[in-house]
């Protein structure tokens, strides 16, 4: 009787167990060959667990928080959760057929909404896609759910790269979710039950963030819109620097790409003004978007302060729809607007019309063509 040969050990799984050997038997620091470069947060997560006197043979609960915690969390997160609906939807589409499924989390690691395909029947599945659950580091360990928030970059974690056994069934990707602020207030998680390996979910856990953080910057109350991109770059595509302004040119929400494209808003709070980003009046911008719904430009090419040019459209809020010179607009042509508003534009510009132009995103040509369908002042 023949005996079919042994298959060979997965050369990754070894890897994982001589981490965990290495970490959580000898104490040591992990040397990164091991699990990867940029992987080291796996060895933090699995320390401060064993600093919480947690072993990895302890047995999860996977608790739900009270009802008035998990109405609590939902209440101050209703803009997360109105902007991540749709997105959570195509997640699961996209995934349907992976065996894996979408959750939702708040910032500090509670369910607040779960999509997909998920098996309740199977209670792997049912112990963590539940909408009240505690998914914290301090609950059940090491997980993409925490390193999302603790690192606050996209993560893949793959079975026993978790903490404890019981979740070592589980392979998830995740990343974090950034508010208008600038201050981490969730994350998006993947995972999978005994599925096969997918370390690309990170990416698109990635880009399903991006969009969403888009949204709640969408959503924020604004007197204008700002949409930025590098020259030769399409705008209106998810990585749009989003920079909301309130009528006095101060930064009220900015996305990621906002904040990486200009450093004065990287601290978190950061209180600043249109005029300390853009190398021009704010109302210039102002002006940029009231032609933009007149006229229909194009994109205006701006200079920030850090010497970089940039390509920017306006748009404003709908409570500021407001025309200067138009309080009686119903009663004015389209063409009448059009041409009170050029006027407007080399009047703040003291008559220069190359600056006009530029505030207006128009041609010279343009400017001049408007000045001259000026009515004539009868004698």
């Amino acid at each position: 009787m023949s005996v079919a040969p042994a298959l060979p050990a997965d050369p990754r799984l070894q890897r994982i167990d001589q981490a965990r050997h290495l970490v959580m038997v000898e104490g040591r620091e992990l040397p990164p060959a091991v699990l990867g470069e940029r992987r080291d947060w796996i060895a933090r997560s699995w320390r401060r667990c064993l600093q919480r006197g947690r072993r990895p043979q302890d047995k999860v609960a996977f608790d739900c928080v009270p009802r008035s915690a998990l109405r609590a969390s939902r209440e101050r997160n209703q803009a997360l959760l109105a902007a991540a609906s749709p997105l959570l939807d195509e997640l699961a589409r996209a995934i349907a057929r992976t065996r894996y499924f979408a959750i939702l989390t708040d910032a500090q690691g509670l369910v607040v909404d779960v999509r997909g395909a998920v098996d309740h029947d199977d209670r792997r599945a049912h112990c963590i896609a539940r909408v009240g659950v505690d998914l914290s580091e301090a609950s059940v360990g090491t997980s993409a759910i925490s390193a999302a928030l603790t690192e606050l970059q996209p993560v893949w974690l793959h079975r026993g790269e978790h903490f404890f056994h019981d979740t070592s069934i589980y392979s998830c990707a995740g990343a974090p979710l950034f508010g208008p602020d600038g201050r981490c207030v969730g994350m998006i998680d993947l995972t999978g039950i005994e599925a096969a390996e997918r370390p690309e979910l990170a990416g698109l856990a990635a880009q399903a963030a991006r969009r969403i953080e888009n949204a709640l910057v969408l959503r924020h109350e604004h007197a204008l819109l700002l949409r930025l991109n590098w020259p030769g770059h399409a705008l209106g595509g998810d990585d749009d620097a989003l920079l909301c302004l309130d009528a006095d040119g101060w930064v009220r929400a900015a996305n990621r790409a906002a904040r990486t494209l200009v450093p004065q808003l990287a601290a978190v709070g950061a209180q600043v003004h249109a005029g300390e980003v853009f190398a021009l009046a704010p109302q210039r911008l102002f002006d940029h978007a009231r032609a933009s719904e007149l006229l229909d430009t194009g994109p205006m090419e701006l200079p920030l302060w850090s010497g970089l040019l940039v390509q920017l459209r306006a748009r404003r809020g709908g409570h500021e729809l407001r025309v200067p010179l138009a309080s009686a607009r119903s009663r004015m042509s389209l063409q009448q607007l059009e041409d009170a508003l050029v006027r407007q534009a080399v009047d703040t510009a003291r008559g220069n019309v190359a600056e006009a132009a530029r505030a207006l995103g128009v041609s010279r040509a343009t400017v001049y063509r408007k000045l001259g369908a000026r009515p004539q002042t009868r004698k």
